[in-house]
Order: C-alpha cells, then structure tokens, then sequence
C-alpha cells in the first residue's frame, strides 16, 4: 500500500547538539520590589520560592554557530539600559551574533525591580548589586549549558490547559472594562510542550510555552516569588528526574488565571500545579523520539479494525535564524514631554506608579512616529520560534498557527527587552486596559503578525529548494532589516 501524509503522524522535531543549565537568581530580601500601584510596600519582605535562570543551548549536527535560549524568572525591563546592561555581556562574553541569543522573561508580577533609575527608593540601594549579580550568572548559565552540547533531540507536541483565562471584565455598574476574569470570553488554552532527549530517550530538559499573565500574586503579596511557574516547573521536574523545565511565557496581554491578585501563595502554587499536570499529560503522550505511527492496513476482527504501528522516522536538522524589524506607529498622545507635564504635578500614588512606567517605556522610542520593533525568528527543524519584546494578545500565537498548522508554532512575549501591550484593532474602542496603555495604535498586531508569517513562509519556501532541502546552513539577513508588517 502506498504511504501518503495523512497515514502517518509524527511529533514535530528537530536534531542536533543540545545543552541545559541552571542558576539561582534570587535576589536580596529588602530589595525594592513594588510592582503594583495598589501595594502599601516598597521592599521584599522574604522569599517564597527561589527566582531560576534557565538556559537552552542548541548546535546543528555539524559545524555551525549556537543559538542560546535563556530564561529568567523576572518581570520586565523598565529601562532598555538595564536590559542591554545584561544581555550585551552575554554576547561579548560568548561572541555570539546578536540574532543568536534571546534572553525572555517570565513576566512574573513579584519580582524585584531591575531598574537602576528607582535606586533611591526604599531598598533601591540593592538594584544595582543585584543587577552585578544577574549579569554574572546570566553569563555563567549560558556558558554551562554550552559546554554541555551533546546530540540530542528535541520533539514538541500539543496539550490544554484552562488555567488561563479572559481578563476583560465588563463590570456590571456599566464602569467599563476592569482587568479580571471573563467568564463569558473562551480563552485559548494551548499549552506547548517541548521534550529535549538525548539519543538513548533520556529526558534533558523540557518546554512549555503557555499564555498566562504571573498575576496569581498580587498588591497584597510581599513576597518574591516566580508566581505559578515555580511550582509548575517543581512538578514537571519530579517527574523527569530534575531535568529542567524551561517556561516560554505566551501572548497572554488578554489572559490571566481565573483566580488571582491574592496574597495567598498557596494559590500561586495551585495554579502552577494545574499547568504542571496538564504538561505532563501532554508528555505522556508523545511517542518515543524519532518515531512515528503509521498505518498499516485494516484487519478484521468483527470489526474492521485500522491498524497503526510505531516506524522510526527521520528528525529534522534545519538550525535557521531571522532578525528583523516591524514598523508600527505610535499613539500622538503618548508623547515624553506630555507624560513629564503630568509626572511633575502627580501626588497620588498608584496613578504616579502608572505614569512613571509609561514615561520610562516612551523614552525607549526616538521621537519619530513610529516604533522599530525587533522580532527574533528561529526554526529548530519542523518548529519555529517567535520571539518579540512585546505584550501581545493571544491572538498573535493562534493566527500564526492556524497558518502553519504543520509545524509547532511557539510565541514569546518580553523577550530580549520590553516596548508595551499589543492589543487587537477592534478593542481599542472598547477602552480595555491593554488598549489604554499601548503606547501603539490600532491595527498593530494585525501588522506583527503579518510580517512573522511572511517571514516564516520565506524560510519553508527555502526548505521547499531541491538546494537546500535537509540543509543546516543559517540564514541571516541584514540586521537592520525592516518590514512595515504588509509583507
């Protein structure tokens, strides 16, 4: 019988040389720490579970240079100086193309601050240290998880998990929009999920990529703590014999957890549970690396039964980059020079907490009308990866799987820096809270996401090259590469 594609299923997967560290990266207690402008604190007052760098180094299977994944258990970059203060160390240290490291957050709301501008708040005086500190073991978890390389694979399926949900709340005395749970909005509830195995089937590391805001602790909390993630990760890691989970936050602006702002870490950790539960549902049920199943006919039992079998199937080994920008303009009203008008004339606390974020995220655009937005594209064989400092909605993540629905789409926010919320067109009208503070206009993400599915079909139309099929070679283009977003 003649085998086509819709008689055999595969995982998405890729093969090469690949390494996994780790590193602590919690900070002093009594570090300022105030992330919500509702807080009546300003310092850390203990730890509830420790902040983790983790780091993923990939290599293809001959000669070529590395990409490095990092991810740290933080918020988000106030200042573009902090954050290039981390991550241009990073690549002086290892020598590698800016194209080829992305450092991402995962967007925890109790964190400490990473902004040296805020040194002389209460605590303020230990950023700068703590600054030192992440820098050195960014570098150090970079270069362990390098010097570990060795062949491996890396195969991704798809599971579900409802912990996230809408946070567009209609408020019922007619207020508007409030930021909180939406029981009448279906989320997406796609959870990604990445196994790294050496060639023997051993677990080295894992991924998941899920799109749910760190808000399960809120104001009231004085604690640092990576909020759900912690415990997701402590739960996927029991059962993988330690090997490190590594958290890809995704395009979560509309999403959070049902239950959240509390105080309560058991809360966090109920939360983190309920992802780490449905990550290893989602790993129970991947088939070995390197396999695939396959039909292989009917046979009758009373019942004519289809019968599948597990074949070996060859993994990929295409290791392809794209840097590139995305022009989108900005709103007329967000000006630096209105927002300092209002700072200098502010007395109330939460709103100075509003303006001074917004005034430090309008400083990182010059003073033209649009904004040069960086996105980092990586395909690891049948999968790519899109990385943007952006807060985008879920939306970017579905349309751009529902485009290549045969490769393993994995989106990340706040990656490699921090420029503000990405809302759909049709809701600025509707005064949600991600549209409020977008320093963007309407039509954005819808610009976003065309100009990363563009580029995404130019690198399959260079796998589709009788030239260039299973090749490693790296595609770079220009670094100062920009699309409008209309392809």
């Amino acid at each position: 019988m003649t085998q086509t594609p819709e008689h055999q299923e595969h995982h998405p997967s890729f093969e090469g040389r690949i390494g996994v560290a780790r590193s602590d990266i919690t900070p002093p207690v009594g570090i300022y720490s105030r992330m919500w402008g509702c807080a009546q604190h300003d310092r850390a007052e203990g730890v509830h579970r420790n902040l983790m760098a983790t780091a993923l180094a990939l290599e293809p299977t001959c000669d070529g240079e590395p990409l490095v994944l990092i991810q740290l258990d933080l918020g988000w970059w106030r200042l573009a100086e902090d954050e290039l203060f981390v991550r241009s160390a990073v690549l002086e240290t290892l020598g590698l193309d800016e194209a080829r490291l992305v450092i991402t957050l995962s967007h925890t709301h109790s964190g400490p601050s990473t902004s040296r501008e805020q040194a002389d708040r209460p605590g303020g005086e230990k950023i700068e240290p703590y600054l030192l500190q992440l820098r050195e073991a960014t570098i150090d978890v970079a270069r362990r998880a390098l010097a570990s390389v060795a062949p491996a694979r890396l195969t991704w399926t798809t599971g579900r998990c409802d912990l996230a949900r809408n946070r567009d709340f209609l408020s019922p005395d007619g207020s508007g929009i409030a930021c909180g749970y939406n029981p009448h909005v279906v989320a997406d509830d796609t959870l990604l999920f990445g196994r790294v195995t050496d060639m023997q089937g051993t677990i080295l590391a894992t991924i998941v990529n899920y799109a749910c805001h760190p808000t399960t602790l809120g104001g009231r909390n004085r604690l640092i703590s990576p909020d759900y993630v912690g415990a997701m990760r402590e739960t996927v890691e029991t059962v993988t014999c330690d090997a490190p989970c590594l958290f890809l936050h995704g395009a979560s602006a509309e999403l959070a957890p049902r239950e959240q702002y509390v105080a309560d870490t058991d809360v966090a950790d109920r939360n983190g549970r309920q992802l780490g539960y449905a990550a290893l549902s989602a790993l129970e049920g991947m088939l070995p690396a390197g396999t695939a199943l396959r039909f292989e006919g009917v046979e009758d039992s009373g019942a004519p039964l289809a019968s599948w079998r597990r074949v070996p199937h060859d993994v990929s080994t295409v290791l392809r980059v794209e840097q590139f920008a995305v022009d989108l303009p900005l709103k007329d009203e967000l000006l630096p020079e209105n927002l300092l008008s209002q700072l200098d004339t502010c007395s109330d606390r939460v709103e100075l907490e509003r303006l001074e974020r917004m005034a430090a995220l309008c400083r990182r655009f010059d003073h033209g009308r649009k904004a040069h937005i960086p996105v980092w594209l990586w395909q690891l064989g049948d999968a790519f990866l899109v990385f943007t400092p952006t807060e985008a909605n879920s939306g970017f993540q579905t349309e751009l799987r529902r485009k290549f629905t045969k490769f393993a789409v994995a989106v990340t926010n706040v990656a490699n820096g921090y420029v503000g919320y990405v809302p759909p067109a049709d809701t600025y009208d509707g005064g949600s809270y991600q549209s409020r503070i977008s320093p963007f206009q309407p039509g954005c993400l819808e610009r976003l996401t065309d100009a990363c599915a563009a580029k995404v079909v130019q690198l399959m139309q260079i796998e589709q090259r009788p030239d260039k099929a299973n090749s490693t070679e790296d595609v770079l283009p220009n670094k100062k590469e920009t699309t409008d977003g209309h392809g």
